[in-house]
């Protein structure tokens, strides 16, 4: 199972830090960390919003499942659920609602779906500054097709950090879901 280091960082400095929790919206609703989601309600990517530091940057949600297959048996996790690049602050004035441009997603969102008997699993969304000349087609699979389940699972976010050279993350949340 990969180390992801940067997701023990990010998930140790939100429980301490507000600052560092993510808006997530769902369905509609604003979340809170841990509040349960049932899944037919998270089908749909959620709406992000973050108090960004530079309203001129660009932005990218990554989301993972930390807790597949079974969170006390987690050989097949973390699985990838999104990643999408090209997020900015939707006006001048508003530095925390996010919305996506028109860049190709480099993940497909898919929604959370934990095998029969399983208890709840985290899906957690991280919020990180897109580098600057970010090519995400570089990334992205051929056509717009949907990225595969073999390329999900076992997802290393810390290698994914470095291949798209991106910082720390900027702040993380995460509903439960089963």
């Amino acid at each position: 199972m990969p180390t992801n280091a940067v997701v023990k960082r990010i998930l140790s400095a939100a429980e301490t830090d507000e600052s560092k929790v993510l808006g997530v919206t769902v369905n509609g609703k604003a979340i809170t960390t841990k509040q349960f989601i049932p899944k037919a309600e998270a089908q749909s990517a959620p709406e992000i919003s973050y108090n960004v530091p530079d309203r001129s940057a660009t932005y990218m949600v990554v989301a993972l499942d930390l807790d597949a297959p079974f969170p006390s048996f987690g050989v097949l996790g973390p699985i990838l659920h999104w990643i999408q690049p090209g997020f900015k602050t939707s006006s001048a004035s508003d530095a925390t609602t996010l919305t996506p441009d028109e860049e190709p997603f480099v993940a497909n969102y898919i929604g959370p779906a934990p095998p029969p008997g399983s208890p709840p699993h985290r899906y957690a969304f991280f919020l990180f500054e897109q580098p600057e000349g970010f090519d995400g087609k570089k990334y992205a699979p051929a056509g717009g097709k949907p990225l595969s389940n073999w390329h999900r699972m076992r997802y290393n976010l810390d290698n994914w950090q470095k291949e798209a050279k991106l910082g720390e993350p900027l702040a993380v949340n995460y509903f439960l879901s089963n």
